[in-house]
């Protein structure tokens, strides 16, 4: 099910950050009342491969979010104890020392499931034995969502556990949503902050096409 278009699901999850507070954390509420754009990633699992590079690539673009009105969180389905012990081991140690956006704790799997996000396959009854087994890790994919002021999902994207985001690619979307927010301009393929965007009739686009070569 896509979110793209409706507002994020009114659900508060526990959260840690790097100082071992653990707390409630509702997204469409940071949204709304903090008049802020919210960028939400979801990583499989902590203490894993690729998901520190990801938790440390966002951590080095955070004062480009900020500079956007744009909060940062992170989330997986490990519990607060499993965040902070993550976040209290070093780089060098395959940690991510040094992170200080706050990460959801989605353990009970609530909003994750809400989403649609986890890697659950085959779910499978047995009557005999009345058990009901899935194939998969029951963590979620590497899902991303970008969410404005008023609570409504702008953007979702969803990658499978080998394949590494680029940070870079949230921060051109929050730069095209702004303009969309500012100018009222929709903004065409591979457009970046100080492009030409367009008008969003049969005129702007005659227009775009004309001056922009492929």
């Amino acid at each position: 099910m896509a979110f793209v278009g409706k507002k994020f699901p009114n659900l508060s999850v526990n959260a840690m950050n790097d100082m071992g507070d653990t707390f409630k954390v509702n997204v469409l509420e940071e949204a709304q009342k903090n008049n802020k754009k919210v960028v939400l990633f979801w990583y499989p699992k902590d203490f894993t491969f690729v998901c520190p590079t990801e938790l440390h690539a966002f951590q080095a673009a955070i004062g480009e979010f900020e500079k956007r009105n744009t909060i940062v969180i992170g989330a997986s389905c490990d519990t607060p104890e499993v965040h902070f012990a993550w976040l209290s081991t070093a780089k060098d140690n395959g940690g991510i020392e040094g992170v200080t956006y706050p990460i959801l704790a989605d353990s009970n799997r609530n909003l994750a499931s809400t989403l649609g996000i986890l890697d659950i396959t085959n779910e499978k009854y047995d009557e005999e034995n009345d058990v009901v087994t899935v194939e998969g890790d029951n963590v979620t994919y590497r899902a991303t969502y970008i969410i404005d002021e008023d609570g409504v999902v702008q953007h979702e994207s969803i990658n499978n556990m080998p394949l590494g985001r680029n940070v870079n690619e949230y921060l051109r979307i929050v730069d095209a949503l702004t303009h969309v927010q500012e100018k009222g301009e929709v903004c065409p393929a591979n457009w970046e902050e100080g492009k030409d965007a367009m008008s969003a009739n049969r005129d702007g686009v005659a227009s775009y096409l004309s001056t922009h070569a492929n």
